[in-house]
Parts: structure tokens; sequence; C-alpha cells
């Protein structure tokens, strides 16, 4: 690349930044009085306003109708309104399953050890996909990843090693 080429890039990012800098100042107060007149909460607003200027940004170049503006922000306002109203839904729902859920009793620490020692006693392989699998909480794919073979063989080492700890460790009522 030459540096004139290098230079108008630069000039046309500076524009680009300069005109939706404008657009902040000239949009920013519409769409944040939308943001809380949805929500109902300032401090929300103001993150929602920002997120969707920053998503926007991203878009910029792509948009269809550059003179719509302010129609691609108000959606995006909305939309990002609508979001986070989802996800406080879950988690409310979420928290709700978890206060309905008896109390348990303190794990065993005879239990504890006892499926210590059968774990140890698995091949190191199928150990490693266990608790990769399930104390690290990694997804098949990136236990796959980790240990360096096909997805299918940790699905396999997974499957094997927990039927030998089922056949070792009884099942507590």
């Amino acid at each position: 690349m030459m540096r004139a080429d290098v230079g108008r890039i630069g000039l046309e990012r500076v524009s680009e930044a300069g005109r939706l800098g404008g657009l902040y100042r000239r949009h920013a107060g519409d769409a944040a009085r939308l943001a809380y007149l949805v929500t109902g909460d300032r401090a929300l607003a103001e993150d929602i306003v920002q997120e969707a200027f920053v998503r926007l940004y991203g878009r910029f170049r792509d948009l269809r109708n550059p003179d719509a503006f302010d129609v691609y922000l108000r959606r995006t306002v909305v939309n990002l309104a609508r979001s986070h109203f989802r996800h406080r839904k879950v988690e409310r729902k979420h928290e709700q399953q978890l206060s309905e859920e008896p109390a348990t009793d303190p794990p065993d620490i005879g239990e504890r050890d006892e499926l210590w020692s059968v774990l140890q006693s698995l091949p190191e392989r199928q150990r490693t996909a266990i608790v990769l699998r399930f104390y690290e909480d990694m997804s098949e794919v990136t236990t796959a990843a980790v240990m360096g073979c096909p997805v299918g063989t940790v699905k396999s080492l997974v499957s094997r090693g927990l039927a030998a700890l089922r056949e070792t460790v009884p099942r507590s009522q």
C-alpha cells in the first residue's frame, strides 16, 4: 500500500468518526429520552444509548440510507431495551427456581474422598475428559481442543469414564 493510500484511509476514518460524533451530538438526547421512557431507569438508558452508538458505528458504512440514521438508532435502542428485559426475565426465573429448590445437606467428606479415589483409578485420558467436561465446565468441542483429539473421542472417553464411575460408586438414595 502506498503512503498516499494510507493517508487517505486515515482521513476517511477521521471523517467517519467526525460524522459519527456529529450524529451523536444531534441524536443522543432523543435516544436517551426514548431509552429512559422504555426502561424507566436513567443509568440503564445511558448504557443502552452508548451500546446503540457502538453497534451503529460498526455498521456505519453499511447503512443503506445514512439519512435515516435516527430510525436505525431508535430501532437499535428499542431492540437493546427488549434484549435487556428478556435477560432480566430469564434471570428472575432462574433465581425463582433456585429459591424453590430444597436445601441440600453438605456433602459427606467420606463420600467425597471415595469419589476422589475412584476418579483417580480411571485411566488418565478418561479422568482428564471428565474433569474438563464437568469440573472445568467445558464444552465437548473445547475439551477436544484442549486434549488434542476429535470430539467423538471426548464423547467416548466421558461415556466410558462415567460408566466406570457408576459401576464403582453406589448411587445414594
